[in-house]
């Protein structure tokens, strides 16, 4: 249980990453994600079985530092949000956002938790919670597509600037796996180390503890 429960906290924080951005496209305007039947936390309807599955899970059993994966992307359709000019953006960020919110919940937590009688297994428990969502909320605000960082600086910028990026997303997601295969490379070869460091660092940060 101690193995897979990285992987399980794993799983339901990319799920809730997902389901934030149905609710904050249903909030805007769009209900796709809503008529679709995913504005539900039911693992079923969002798992992805590569990148919700197999690839944590293989993460999670080699020891790996690094945990990664994604779930079935949320539909939603721009044209239907009220707010042309925010509402992508704020549809991008609201998955990091709620990553964020609960890394900083538990974190307190983690603080507070010696006073509040808190038991080692329900503080571990807060920590694996802690560093999942941070890990998860700061990776996809990186501004690469197809993360949220980049669909975010594209919604902020003026049109004109903006297409341009819409072009480049697009030939990236043409590219269909080999993209992000090769950005995974990239980054674990050159930016894991310095950037699971800022996590560690973050994390001692919100909780007063070290990992």
């Amino acid at each position: 249980m101690t193995t897979l429960l990285p992987l399980i906290v794993l799983i339901l924080s990319i799920i809730a990453h997902e389901v934030a951005h149905g609710y904050a496209a249903d909030s805007l305007g769009d209900p796709t994600a809503r008529l679709a039947g995913r504005l539900t936390l039911n693992p079923l309807p969002h798992i992805d079985l590569v990148g919700s599955i197999l690839l944590p899970g293989l993460l999670v059993f080699t020891g790996s530092p690094i945990l990664f994966g994604w779930a079935k992307p949320v539909p939603y359709n721009p044209y239907n949000l009220r707010n042309k000019r925010w509402g992508e953006a704020l549809v991008a960020v609201a998955g990091s956002a709620t990553n964020l919110i609960l890394a900083i919940i538990f974190a307190c937590i983690i603080r507070f938790g010696g006073s509040l009688g808190l038991d080692a297994t329900a503080l571990s428990l807060a920590a694996t919670i802690t560093f999942v969502n941070l890990f998860l909320g700061l990776f996809n605000l990186i501004p690469f597509p197809p993360l949220d960082g980049f669909t975010f600086i594209r919604a902020l910028l003026p049109w004109h600037m903006s297409s341009g990026l819409q072009q480049f997303e697009n030939r990236v997601r043409g590219a269909g796996i080999f993209s992000l295969v090769l950005f995974l490379l990239v980054f674990s070869f050159i930016l894991a180390g310095p950037f699971f460091n800022f996590i560690v660092w973050i994390f001692g940060l919100l909780t007063g503890t070290s990992i």
